[in-house]
C-alpha cells in the first residue's frame, strides 16, 4: 500500500487507515479486525483514550504486540474521565495532558505514541500552555508528533500560527467539504497534513450506502441525500466500488495524508480495502462529485 508522509515528520502512514473507535469490546473480533487492516497494508491505527473509556486502547496495545515497530500508531488526550465512571470532562491543560499521554502510553503497552492529539479545543482554551505541553512531551521523547483533532477553522488557524503541529485530523469526505472552505490549502501551505475521519459519510458513501440514508446530513434533506446515494451507487463499476471512490475523493487534495476509515467488522474492512484495486480517480470524476455535491459552509456549522 502506497504511504504518505504527515507533514514534514519522519511518519509515513499507508493511504488508508483503520480508525479504532467502532472496533467494540469484544477483544478477539477487534484483534481480527486489525489483523485484517495490517495484513493488508494498513500501518496507522488511531484511538483515543476516552473510546470506551481507555478499554480500547487497551486492545489496540493487545493486538500490536510483537508489531509495534512496524506500525504507526495514533491517539489522543484532552478529556478528563475516571473509568468506571460516567461522564468527562474538557481539560486541556499542562498537567492533564501529561497525565493523560503517561495513562495512555500504560493502556497501549508501548514506550511512546507516534502522533498524539489533542482530541478537540476551543478558542477560549490556555493554547499555549497545552502547546508547551505537547513539546515536551516529544522532547521527552514520549510523542514522536504532535497534532490536533478539530474541525473549528479558528483553532486550527491558532495551531498553525503557534505550534508544531504535523497534523490536523477532521471529518472531510464528498457529503462535508467544508475543509475545502478555507483549511486545506491553508494546511498544505504550511506542510501539516490532514487525517480524514468519516471519509464515508457515516456509511454514505459505502458500497451499502443507500441502506444508511436514513436521516439527512448537515445541510442535506433526507430527500436529497437519497437522491445522492442512489447517485453515488452508480459510479461503482468495474473501475471502482462506490467505497473506493469515497476515499479516492479525500485523497484527492495533497493536503491529506490518510483516509481514517472506521470498522466494526472484517467485512467492512474488506469493503475499504477496495481501494486498493481501483482505478485511479481522473479529474473528470472528481469535478463531477463535486457538481454533484454542494459545498457547506463552515459559517452555518460553526462551534468555538
Amino acid at each position: 500500500m502506497k504511504k504518505r508522509q504527515i507533514g514534514k515528520s519522519d511518519l509515513y502512514v499507508s493511504e488508508i487507515s483503520l480508525g479504532c473507535m467502532s472496533l467494540g469490546t469484544d477483544e478477539e473480533k477487534a484483534k481480527s479486525i486489525i489483523d485484517r487492516a495490517i495484513d493488508a497494508g494498513v500501518n496507522y491505527l488511531d484511538t483515543a483514550d476516552l473510546y470506551d473509556f481507555g478499554t480500547n486502547e487497551k486492545i489496540v496495545g493487545k493486538a500490536i504486540q510483537g508489531r509495534r515497530d512496524d506500525l504507526i500508531i495514533g491517539s489522543k488526550g484532552g478529556n478528563n474521565f475516571t473509568p468506571g465512571q460516567e461522564g468527562w470532562t474538557w481539560d486541556p491543560s499542562k498537567k492533564h495532558i501529561k497525565r493523560a499521554v503517561k495513562d495512555s502510553l500504560q493502556r497501549l503497552g508501548t514506550d511512546y505514541i507516534d502522533l498524539y492529539q489533542l482530541h478537540g479545543g476551543t478558542i477560549e482554551d490556555p493554547m499555549d500552555e497545552t502547546i508547551e505541553a505537547f513539546d515536551e512531551l516529544k522532547q521527552d521523547g514520549l510523542v514522536r508528533e504532535y497534532g490536533i483533532s478539530s474541525i473549528r477553522p479558528n483553532v486550527i488557524r491558532e495551531y498553525v500560527k503557534k505550534s508544531n503541529i504535523a497534523s490536523v485530523m477532521m471529518q472531510y469526505n464528498a457529503l462535508d467539504r467544508r475543509p475545502e472552505e478555507e483549511i486545506l490549502d491553508l494546511l498544505s501551505e504550511n506542510d501539516i497534513s490532514v487525517l480524514a475521519r468519516g471519509p464515508l459519510a457515516k456509511g454514505m458513501l459505502s458500497s451499502k450506502g443507500h441502506q444508511k440514508a436514513k436521516d439527512g446530513f448537515l445541510e442535506y434533506s433526507h430527500e436529497e441525500i437519497l437522491a445522492l446515494t442512489e447517485k453515488w451507487q452508480d459510479y461503482g463499476s468495474n473501475e471502482r466500488t462506490p467505497t473506493a471512490l469515497a476515499l479516492q475523493y479525500v485523497l484527492h487534495h495533497p493536503a491529506v495524508a490518510t483516509a481514517v476509515f472506521g470498522a466494526s467488522s472484517v467485512n467492512q474492512v474488506e469493503d475499504n480495502l477496495s481501494y486498493l484495486e481501483a482505478e485511479p480517480l481522473t479529474e473528470q470524476i472528481f469535478g463531477e462529485i463535486q457538481t454533484m455535491t454542494r459545498p457547506i459552509t463552515y459559517q452555518k456549522h460553526r462551534s468555538k
